[in-house]
């Protein structure tokens, strides 16, 4: 009876968990849909709790009651800023989870092993212990290549994730790098890592197991340093794909029906998501997975000319003579918490009888729809916030193009100096506005690196100084 419960609130949880990842895809459905993934959660918690193998129940309510705090006190205290380096550091516990559990799997083999040895009474067993003393020698030997594969691809997400949170949250050089030796080192792992593969399956012995996760360690950490600033947005879907297949090869080693669902649609959605936004970038999807990019292919061109600033009632005055408005939100509108001051400048436009839209790359930002996020938040309509394919032939007639806190995603480099690091990506073409203010702190070159020529176009002008404080100025000028 137990197990036909816990089955069956499995398959509930399983179909919320797609509903929510189905509404996840649009604006209006998302609050909707993360309440389908809240309570998809607490069912499959109190299926668990309440199901076949249930015990330490007051460890495990210590458990929850710890993880739920630590969760209010992150949901309440970090920043939106701070997302992108959080859902890292949230997809390193995963990876580290399926290392672990993959231990304890082998080291259950092990005791069971002893104890079938012995001819002990395996009556009292633990549920996997009892799961394991079932199985024939050939899904015994299932249960290693899955437990294998499951610490492998969780040591590569954890050092992975760990690497990316240190770029996005400015603790390690954003800049790829690899160790001398560059693919080939990932290549040497990779295959002590089969040859261990062969090792522990005919041994059965720890220290295979033990040398494949060194190495696999070792994969994550210098993957992820060899891809560069400009493309940590592709990095986080695809380590949020990585930390899918971890959970699903942990639902295979334990017997779970829904963590191998669940992971399933995360390590898919993943997938999609990092191919959707590889094409986005003109980037291919293996050398993603390789980091084998985010460096120059030769000598960049030289930016000629000078940033011209321009002043707030300049800036006002160009706004109350244009008819048709685009704005380009990025990371800087981020960082100054600047959406709400946009927003309030986009309705005081459209009642002035403009035409403001808003154009929304792939990649804006560090982490995917990182942009709709705060526009969302800010209420700014949703029928005005355009995809790039949607609005970039429009900039031709547009009159003025505001660039907030964007640096890649509108740099013209992309299209005109083949040596650039972000050679054929495709960007926001707003130098083909009439006119181009850029709202930015200072001269420098953003988080990539990488100088942009948009900078010092004729028809652009640099609106200097933290974002929200130079929102406040311009609508001060604005009724």
């Amino acid at each position: 009876m137990e197990f036909g419960f816990t089955t069956a609130a499995y398959v509930v949880a399983a179909v919320l968990f797609i509903l929510s990842l189905g509404g996840l895809s649009g604006q209006e459905s998302a609050k909707r849909a993360v309440w389908y993934g809240i309570v998809g959660m607490a069912l499959a918690v109190a299926a668990t709790l309440v199901g076949p193998g249930s015990g330490f129940w007051f460890l495990s309510l210590l458990l929850i009651a710890g993880g739920g705090a630590i969760g209010y006190q992150l949901a309440t205290k970090v920043q939106m800023t701070q997302m992108p380096e959080l859902v890292a550091a949230m997809h390193s516990l995963v990876g580290l989870a399926a290392v672990f559990v993959g231990f304890i799997a082998h080291f259950e083999m092990g005791r069971v092993a002893g104890l079938v040895a012995e001819g002990a009474d395996l009556k009292e067993l633990g549920t996997f212990a009892a799961l394991i003393a079932k199985k024939t020698t050939i899904e015994l030997n299932i249960l290693r290549v899955e437990l294998f594969l499951g610490i492998f691809i969780g040591a590569i997400t954890f050092t992975g994730s760990v690497i990316a949170y240190g770029k996005l949250a400015g603790k390690v050089d954003s800049a790829a790098k690899k160790l001398p030796g560059g693919h080939m080192l990932n290549i040497a792992a990779a295959v002590i890592s089969a040859i261990t593969l062969v090792w522990y399956f005919n041994s059965g012995g720890f220290f295979p197991l033990f040398i494949m996760t060194l190495a696999a360690l070792f994969i994550g950490y210098h993957l992820i340093m060899g891809i560069g600033g400009a493309d940590m947005p592709v990095v986080v879907s695809m380590l949020n794909s990585y930390s899918g297949w971890a959970a699903a090869a942990i639902g295979f080693s334990l017997g779970n029906d829904l963590l191998i669902v669940v992971g399933a649609l995360v390590g898919s959605s993943g997938a999609i998501l990092s191919y959707i936004m590889c094409k986005a970038m003109n980037r291919s999807f293996v050398s993603v997975i390789l980091g084998g990019f985010g460096g120059p292919a030769g000598e960049q061109m030289a930016v000629e000319g000078e940033q011209i600033a321009i002043d707030v009632d300049g800036v006002a005055t160009a706004l109350e003579e244009a008819d048709s408005i685009i704005i380009i939100p990025g990371y800087g509108m981020a960082v100054a918490q600047a959406q709400q001051n946009v927003a309030e400048l986009t309705r005081r436009l459209r009642a002035a009888g403009k035409n403001v839209r808003f154009a929304i790359h792939p990649v804006a930002g560090r982490l995917p729809g990182h942009m709709n996020v705060l526009l969302a938040e800010a209420k700014v309509p949703y029928d005005i916030v355009m995809e790039m394919d949607e609005i970039n032939e429009d900039f031709p007639e547009t009159d003025v193009a505001i660039v907030i806190g964007s640096n890649d995603i509108v740099n013209p480099a992309a299209q005109d100096d083949p040596n650039s690091p972000i050679a054929g990506m495709p960007v926001l073409e707003c130098w083909k506005a009439k006119q181009v203010f850029v709202s930015k702190r200072g001269q420098g070159t953003g988080y990539s690196g990488i100088e942009n020529p948009l900078f010092f176009k004729e028809n652009t002008r640099m609106f200097y100084g933290d974002a929200k404080a130079s929102l406040d100025a311009l609508l001060g000028k604005i009724t």
